[in-house]
């Protein structure tokens, strides 16, 4: 097989294996409760925030957005560190009750999924 040929090759075994969300520069919108299936991966994680706890006594001061049900039966969290809670104002008031989607990294903790939040650009609350 000569250079090109080879290249041609590669390209569309490329083009195939990769989804067609990152060929279109989209990101995936999923329920709260898909995020597990998808860690490692960017996408906007939306559902119903149940609980928002402010950990203050805890090292970094994280406030926790808990999706569907309170901690610890979450199905999905949303990290903001302490560094960062002043940018969101007051996310008890905020999100609490509210569908909320945020848009990141999809993690895990523990197993679980999570989102650590840097600014309030990655969340919608409707």
């Amino acid at each position: 097989m000569d250079g090109w040929h080879l290249r041609f090759a590669l390209a569309f075994c490329l083009a195939v294996s990769v989804p067609s969300s990152i060929w279109a520069g989209k990101t995936p919108t999923l329920k709260a409760g898909q995020a597990k299936k998808h860690i490692g991966q960017t996408a906007k994680v939306c559902g119903q925030v149940a609980a928002v706890y402010l950990a203050f006594r805890s090292r970094g001061q994280p406030t926790f957005l808990n999706f569907g049900r309170p901690y610890p039966h979450s199905v999905f969290t949303a990290v903001i560190w302490g560094l960062d809670r002043g940018k969101f104002g007051n996310p008890e008031q905020r999100y609490l009750n509210k569908r909320v989607c945020v848009t990141g990294d999809i993690t895990a903790y523990h197993g679980q999924p999570e989102m650590v939040l840097h600014s309030p650009k990655q969340v919608t609350a409707k």
